[in-house]
């Protein structure tokens, strides 16, 4: 048995729209520093963000989030936002990973033996073209194991809310299996969480938690379907060295 590297506990959260300083439509805990919120209060919001999480807000790694299939590894503070990725992955302690999203879903995954973190976007495009997939290939070259991950898909766009058109689900749909749904309405939808859930699985992931919480329905959320312009929540993961075994 390979000895475990894990230099302290895996830790996650997601933030709500509450808490900040940010004013309407972006009331009040807006993260995301690409919305059109005054750049002020987004930093004030991030210092607080830190401050909860116990960490210098340098160490918490941001993302240029385009909808793409890449995956970014870092191993130490950045001084900007990563450009041009949708997925982050550590082996570093006391360096938090956030993921930004409005309906999109964000992924935390984690093998704690390996001490192999990863934070990803997964919107619709992502998803289709393979995000998840080129994730876990990453966090494999650091050590991970599917069968030692775990998973976590927090709030999102639901399946009963997100309406589009019948082509784009049978679109898809073939690139990500089971995610093609009927809305409320019985019109055509997408549950994305339905289709990542799928692919951790045949991919060898078996412990995954899914985020009950609807982007669109639940307004303590900010939600770009529902009302845009808007703000953004993060879900961040990090493995707080404070917590070692």
């Amino acid at each position: 048995m390979t000895p475990s590297r894990r230099a302290g506990r895996v830790r996650r959260m997601v933030t709500t729209r509450a808490g900040g300083v940010s004013r309407a439509p972006y009331d009040s805990f807006n993260l995301g520093d690409h919305v059109g919120d005054d750049p002020t209060a987004v930093v004030a919001n991030r210092e607080r963000l830190a401050t909860v999480l116990g960490l210098p807000s340098s160490r918490v790694v941001w993302m240029e989030q385009l909808h793409t299939r890449t995956v970014t590894v870092v191993d130490g503070p950045v001084e900007a936002p990563v450009p041009a990725t949708d997925a982050l992955v550590t082996a570093t302690p006391g360096l938090a990973l956030a993921v930004l999203t409005a309906d999109c879903v964000p992924i935390l995954l984690s093998d704690d033996e390996a001490g192999v973190i990863a934070a990803v976007h997964a919107g619709r495009v992502g998803a289709r073209i393979g995000i998840l997939p080129a994730v876990l290939a990453a966090m494999a070259d650091l050590g991970a194991e599917p069968a030692r991950i775990g998973a976590w898909l927090g709030p999102a766009a639901s399946g009963e809310r997100y309406e589009v058109p019948l082509a784009m689900q049978r679109d898809v749909e073939e690139h990500l299996p089971g995610s093609a749904c009927a809305t409320a309405k019985g019109t055509a939808g997408l549950d994305l969480r339905a289709g990542l859930t799928g692919q951790l699985a045949r991919a060898g992931v078996e412990r995954i938690w899914v985020d009950p919480r609807c982007t669109i329905g639940d307004t303590a959320l900010f939600s770009h379907r529902r009302t845009a312009p808007t703000g953004r929540i993060a879900s961040v993961v990090w493995i707080d060295p404070s917590a070692g075994e």
